[in-house]
């Protein structure tokens, strides 16, 4: 185990869940980090939203602090991002790029960018439109941590970005299991409502919803329509605690995962979602991209679909017994490979194995 070190961590939000899938991340790694004994505080950018949304105002695992604009951040916790053995600024962080140039002029330590929205970076930096990073700041990060891995680390590599790393997301064990508990849908989806989703969703889950109406079915998160003229037996819930995401997946005989169009053409993008589902031993049917067979095995332990009809083949064809072994199977993988310790141990290792060769 290496030397405790102190870490400083400029995410999105490690308090508020809602809309926002980067606080299960955040959450799992700061827990992997802290029991490993490192001096871990996050820095969350206090915004209204986040504020009337917070699901855990007070993360049991490091220090979390609140700030107010670039300058109260510099004026409160300048000492302690230059004091950092270790400092990481994430992906959508409000003012990204001021708040990236803050870390990388003062931080003694090793400078570090977490991407937990790599393809969609990419897409924004081609375009010009990139709100928390630059073509100019993004050399200037000693190390790049992605979310996206494969290919992807050559295109940044290409692009300036010194060092990228895959750092996928990951699943709290210890939160992510099977409990016993009698299905409520047949299948079911967990995400924000993503317009360039909504096609691969009309497609597995809406349409195989229509042919089934015996079939229960339900899609969970916000910012869908208030009215979206859904078959009727497409339940709807607005917001899923992280509290509760167990309960939701161990109530569903199959979950769907669907990957944003950016991620899907870049491959190699797990999302959190496909890791807690299958930790909970719930079966996965998922779109298909490319590097998703490095991780589960299609047929074995993921279940692939392109169309409503093979949804709904799994639906109404696939027998209890494999049902269950593909869950059991998943979860098996994800457990020898995928925890929130696995993450942390590779981010320490990415970080040993250059402390000279990272820093400036």
């Amino acid at each position: 185990m290496s030397p405790p070190m102190r870490i400083v961590i400029l995410g999105l939000s490690i308090t508020s869940s809602w809309g926002n899938g980067h606080a299960t991340t955040w959450r799992g790694l700061v827990r992997g980090l802290a029991a490993r004994g490192h001096d871990v505080l996050f820095l969350e950018r206090d915004a209204p939203w986040y504020a009337r949304n917070r699901d855990l105002p007070k993360p049991p695992w490091g220090r979390t602090e609140l700030y107010h604009g670039v300058s109260d951040l510099e004026a409160r916790f300048g000492a302690a991002i230059a004091a950092a053995d270790l400092a990481i600024v994430g992906s959508y962080v409000p003012d990204g790029v001021e708040v990236g140039r803050l870390v990388v002029a003062t931080a003694r330590g090793i400078a570090a960018f977490y991407d937990i929205d790599t393809p969609v970076t990419l897409a924004s930096l081609a375009r010009g439109d990139a709100e928390y990073l630059s073509h100019d700041l993004l050399p200037l990060y000693h190390l790049y941590l992605s979310f996206a891995g494969g290919p992807v680390l050559e295109r940044l590599a290409a692009l300036g970005a010194r060092n990228p790393r895959a750092l996928y997301c990951s699943v709290d064990p210890d939160l992510y299991h099977p409990e016993p508990a009698t299905p409520r849908w047949d299948l079911g989806y967990m995400g924000t409502h993503c317009e360039d989703r909504m096609p691969v969703l009309e497609r597995l889950l809406l349409d195989p919803a229509r042919r089934h109406p015996a079939g229960r079915f339900v899609v969970a998160g916000p910012m869908y329509p208030e009215d979206p003229g859904w078959p009727a037996n497409v339940e709807r819930i607005v917001h899923v605690s992280p509290r509760e995401h167990r309960a939701f997946y161990n109530r569903q005989r199959f979950t769907l995962n669907l990957t944003r169009a950016d991620m899907a053409r870049a491959g190699w993008s797990p999302s959190v979602r496909l890791f807690e589902a299958a930790a909970c031993g719930t079966p996965i049917v998922s779109d298909a991209w490319p590097g998703l067979e490095t991780l589960l095995e299609p047929g074995s332990e993921v279940l692939l679909a392109g169309t409503a009809e093979e949804a709904l083949a799994y639906l109404l064809e696939v027998s209890e017994a494999r049902r269950r072994a593909v869950g059991a199977r998943a979860r098996q993988r994800v457990l020898a490979s995928h925890t929130c310790d696995h993450r942390a141990a590779e981010l320490l290792a990415f970080v040993g194995e250059g402390r000279g060769r990272l820093a400036p």
